[in-house]
């Protein structure tokens, strides 16, 4: 024990610098971890004793509060929000890191412009969807619009994210491919997205939990309506915005937090599924 202390005392005479770092990042690392475990604690101390069967009945009143009108939407605009910006993303990410000059000036302008509208506060993703979608195309608060909106909100994310991704593919695999006669075309989907694809998933997730957390942009967009959606032009609220209307009236703190448990619950099992897609994958190209 004393020859362990002794080494530590000595390294850290050596190497203060280091020592000190080192000593940072492992706090940081406690200080985030128990933040983390503190909030899902305490979402799940106070969210699981309300649960009950009523909050998941089809049709919601002021008695049950029922969230599965709000678990339907969050489904339907996360796979709308998606299908919009997943294939514009990373097609956009493939002609920026496989067609465009990398140092070409339209491609430093899409990366600046990608990272500033990243930043964007969401609520003013929400007003331009209230009067582009909402009030000049004529969709009025539903579904599509929401989802119209949320896809352009993590449009950057997904482009910036897959074109990293494929720009982590080094270039030798793109010249043996067109040492044997590849085209462009094939290159890319054989050789280069195969490779990128975990990097592109994990852009994806990061969007799915910026799109079933999302609240202000969808308030002005989807509107608040608590019950199941009759078509894609139907108002509706999801899971975040549901949460959001129990804690703000007040009544209704318990079914809020058991809302913020089956969001939480949602949200992890999507990763669960990203994970298995993934390895799937990994397994293919293996």
């Amino acid at each position: 024990m004393k020859k362990k202390l002794s080494a530590a005392r000595l390294y850290i005479r050596r190497h203060p610098f280091s020592a000190l770092t080192r000593a940072a990042c492992t706090l940081s690392i406690a200080v985030a971890m128990f933040m983390l475990l503190y909030m899902v604690g305490d979402i799940l101390i106070q969210g699981v004793p309300s649960l009950r069967l009523s909050l998941f009945e089809p049709v919601y009143t002021s008695d049950n509060q029922s969230m599965l009108p709000a678990i339907v939407n969050t489904l339907l605009i996360t796979v709308m929000a998606l299908l919009f910006a997943v294939p514009l993303g990373v097609f956009g990410a493939v002609y920026l890191s496989e067609y465009a000059k990398r140092d070409s000036f339209i491609v430093k302008l899409v990366r600046v412009t990608a990272e500033t509208l990243s930043g964007i506060p969401s609520i003013l993703y929400g007003l331009f969807g209230m009067m582009f979608y909402v009030g000049a195309l004529k969709l009025g608060l539903s579904l599509v619009s929401g989802a119209l909106t949320l896809g352009i909100m993590v449009l950057p994310l997904v482009l910036r994210t897959a074109e990293e991704a494929l720009l982590a593919v080094p270039d030798s695999y793109r010249e043996g491919s067109f040492g044997l006669g590849a085209g462009r075309l094939r290159t890319v989907m054989k050789i280069v997205l195969p490779p990128a694809s975990s990097g592109i998933l994990a852009g994806v997730m990061l969007s799915v939990g910026r799109i079933i957390g999302e609240t202000a942009a969808l308030i002005f967009t989807a509107g608040t309506f608590s019950q199941l959606p009759k078509n894609l032009l139907s108002s509706g609220r999801t899971l975040s915005v549901h949460m959001y209307v129990l804690s703000g009236e007040g009544l209704h703190i318990g079914e809020a937090y058991a809302t913020a448990v089956v969001l939480l619950v949602l949200a992890a099992s999507m990763n669960a599924l990203s994970s298995a897609l993934l390895k799937r994958l990994q397994g293919g190209q293996g």
